[in-house]
């Protein structure tokens, strides 16, 4: 019975597994759009409702022609590599809040929202593209339905210590319940930070494809950083890498994504 229960589960998951386009990294969703992708629609319909939208016209229009351009670049990476239904999936919308927040989002299916306080991070019509491109990039990559299957995971992994602990002591019990919370806690920090460098990679291909300059993305990690004045935690405790982290990586990649972006460009 126990070699039934395992060939399921190994098969089950060997099912939902998959490679993220471009990057080539296997993932594990066990979440599909079809569960995500109308809770996601709803909620951001939601947020609209309970935040105020920008009045200021010119920032507006950037965030939304910039945000169809780089829709419209990963739109035709999909219908060009028969992602076909995937493309139809997206229901793209991009909107201004006004909030002196420093941040931007991207929910599953495309939908959008850029905060009035990060514009003077991204400073020009390149940043936005740069902080687009990278929130896109999360939905491409399905990083959210992602986050979720880890978070199925977790669970799972608990009831595992709970039932393999239920002879031991509650001191024991105890003890691995911590060991566990602490290592699972870190590996998640650890596997978001992995979701912000691909974002931030696949972003940048993402810019350079809609025609914008591909410099500009770690310019933008100059500027926050500048307004952060290097205040940040250890990169072990956050869910994104340092600013240093990301200006480097930005740096290094962008040969490979202008390289990338250039021959697919050519061959429209």
């Amino acid at each position: 019975m126990k070699k039934i229960i395992i060939i399921f589960v190994g098969s089950f998951l060997l099912y939902a597994c998959s490679k993220v386009p471009i990057t080539g990294r296997t993932r594990l969703n066990l979440v599909g759009d079809s569960q995500v992708l109308p809770a996601s629609f709803a909620q951001y319909k939601g947020f609209l409702t309970e935040n105020k939208l920008s009045t200021d016209i010119e920032m507006t229009r950037q965030i939304k022609t910039v945000g169809a351009n780089i829709s419209g670049a990963v739109d035709r990476f999909m219908r060009a590599n028969k992602m076909l239904s995937e493309a139809n999936s997206y229901q793209w919308e991009f909107n201004l809040i006004e909030d002196e927040m420093l941040n931007a989002w991207c929910m599953p299916g495309g939908k959008v929202v850029f905060y009035t306080g990060i514009m003077p991070i991204c400073a020009n019509d390149n940043g936005v593209a740069a902080v687009m491109g990278h929130e896109v990039a999360h939905a491409f990559a399905k990083h959210g339905q992602e986050r979720m299957t880890t978070s199925y995971g977790q669970q799972v992994g608990q009831l595992l210590i709970a039932l393999g602990t239920v002879h031991e002591s509650s001191e024991s019990q105890k003890i691995w319940n911590t060991v566990y919370g602490v290592s699972s806690g870190l590996g998640v920090l650890k596997f978001s930070r992995i979701h912000e460098q691909e974002a931030d990679r696949l972003g940048l291909i993402f810019m350079i494809m809609a025609g914008y300059d591909g410099n500009e993305a770690a310019a933008v990690w100059v500027r926050m950083s500048e307004k952060s004045k290097g205040s940040s935690q250890p990169e072990i405790l956050s869910t994104h890498p340092s600013n240093a982290a990301r200006i480097k990586d930005l740096k290094r990649y962008l040969p490979i994504a202008n390289k990338f972006a250039s021959k697919f460009n050519e061959l429209r």
